[in-house]
């Protein structure tokens, strides 16, 4: 008798148990994958715009990091021939991407023309006495910053400028390069040289600086901005999700607020 009664108390207490240990097991299981990893490698010119725009795509995405990689472009095209594992990249200028073309790095048919740009002169905000390119072969400038012009394409066209307008031999021992047109706008700005060459949409980052003169287009090569997704991507389709998103109208409008001017 005493069993019986034992037996039931246990059917009545394991029953509400194992109701409960089946609702947990009936449950469909949720299987969390890793997010997609997309890495950038993109000209210093274009922080700011680009650090703008991740937010809105990254939005539009589902389970997606989005990681910029800022530099010279040929600090970084050399990066991407080495083997650095990079996505999208995104030069200020052609010679970079050719380079990268030419060693069939690039996923065929991802290269496009983006945006174009303008060289300007800048000096510090109080400087008085700077007012043309003229005035940099003269005392009136002591040290001038541009980018090196063999891995920074800012101090190619900068180079271009001042051969353009014979001032290059006059102002050569005055020159002070940085490794990218952002050191060169940071010289500026805390006015360790006297003037400096950047692109206008560097000069539109800051209001420690003023824009003196801006180049005329005949004077350089034309300012093209090429992006293109590489051949060796882990995620080639996310990858050129994100450079046909960079043509949208969303990008396109804040392109334009940094200066730039799409193609």
């Amino acid at each position: 008798m005493f069993k019986n009664r034992l037996i039931r108390v246990l059917i009545l207490f394991l029953i509400p148990f194992c109701l409960i240990i089946s609702s947990y097991l009936l449950k469909p299981f949720i299987i969390y994958s890793a997010p997609d990893e997309l890495i950038v490698s993109a000209a210093a010119s274009l922080k700011d715009s680009l650090e703008e725009i991740k937010p809105i795509y990254i939005k539009k995405q589902a389970n997606l990091n989005l990681t910029y990689n800022f530099g010279s472009s040929g600090s970084l095209q050399q990066q991407i021939v080495q083997g650095a594992p990079v996505d999208v990249f995104m030069s200020a200028a052609k010679k970079q991407m050719d380079a990268l073309q030419d060693k069939r790095l690039l996923s065929d048919g991802t290269r496009k023309n983006l945006l174009k740009n303008q060289m300007v002169l800048i000096v510090p905000k109080n400087n008085t006495t700077i007012k043309s390119f003229q005035d940099l072969a003269t005392d009136k400038s002591k040290k001038i910053a541009m980018g090196e012009p063999k891995s920074v394409p800012a101090g190619q066209y900068a180079q271009e400028v001042l051969t353009s307008l014979g001032l290059l031999n006059k102002v050569t021992d005055k020159v002070v390069y940085a490794k990218d047109v952002r050191q060169v706008l940071s010289y500026v700005a805390t006015g360790n040289v006297d003037a400096g060459f950047v692109y206008l949409t560097d000069a539109k980052t800051s209001n420690k600086i003023k824009i003196v003169a801006t180049a005329l287009p005949n004077t350089h090569s034309p300012i093209i901005y090429p992006v293109a997704v590489i051949k060796d991507s882990k995620n080639l389709n996310e990858a050129k999700n994100y450079v046909e998103f960079l043509s949208s109208e969303r990008a396109k409008t804040i392109f334009k607020k940094y200066g730039f001017t799409p193609i």
